[in-house]
């Protein structure tokens, strides 16, 4: 049986590209962040079909997930949205540029908020808060498909796959902190029978 997960963080926004805080903002993709997910798509013709895929509420997830289906040849494959899966909010810091939030607030609040585990930026969410929220969901809607042998999709974000890599890795609140995701770049993993990981490999489009 072949218990198929594979990850995707989105193809750059127009946000990353203008070097914004996003979290629940809605911008779509950048034209190089089409480019990235059909790339994506492309890595993963030989893995699929796909069985379901799963993606978050926001537009540059699931724009992400269609352009990936689409290369895969499953335009119409059944699609789980759910702001479970969203990105961390980042509360007063959205929309402001990176740079100007140094300058307000002083680089190293910035980075603590942007890289601690369980330190909240104001009006936003710790990965502590977006593990509590994205873990229950892949645990309850995702695992057992994984498990039952489907080959599962996942077309979400930074935060919210670090929270699902955090467990399926078995990384501490310290060394998931250190972890980066490209956009745009599929984590294909493989399940035992009991949720562990057999293998994982990285597809470099």
């Amino acid at each position: 049986m072949d218990r198929l997960l594979v990850l995707i963080r989105h193809g750059q926004s127009d946000w990353n590209l203008k070097n914004l805080f996003t979290g629940w903002k809605d911008p779509d993709l950048s034209p190089k962040g089409v480019e990235e997910a059909r790339a994506a798509g492309r890595a993963l013709k030989g893995v699929g079909p796909f069985d379901v895929a799963f993606t978050s509420a926001l537009t540059r997830a699931q724009h992400t997930c269609r352009l990936v289906l689409g290369e895969v040849g499953q335009e119409n494959l059944d699609t789980i949205r759910d702001e479970a899966l969203n990105e961390r909010d980042y509360g007063d810091l959205s929309g402001l540029n990176k740079d100007e939030a140094r300058e307000k607030w002083g680089a190293d609040q910035v980075h603590v908020w942007r890289r601690s585990y369980a330190v909240n930026p104001p009006g936003g969410e710790s990965l502590r808060d977006t593990v509590a929220r994205a873990l229950p969901f892949y645990n309850q809607r995702i695992l057992p498909r994984v498990l039952g042998g489907q080959k599962v999709l996942v077309a979400a974000h930074g935060n919210s796959l670090r929270s699902l890599i955090m467990v399926l890795d078995g990384l501490s609140p310290e060394g998931i902190v250190g972890v980066e995701l490209e956009t745009g770049v599929p984590i294909v993993y493989r399940l035992k029978a009991d949720s562990t990981v057999d293998s994982k490999e990285v597809l470099k489009p």
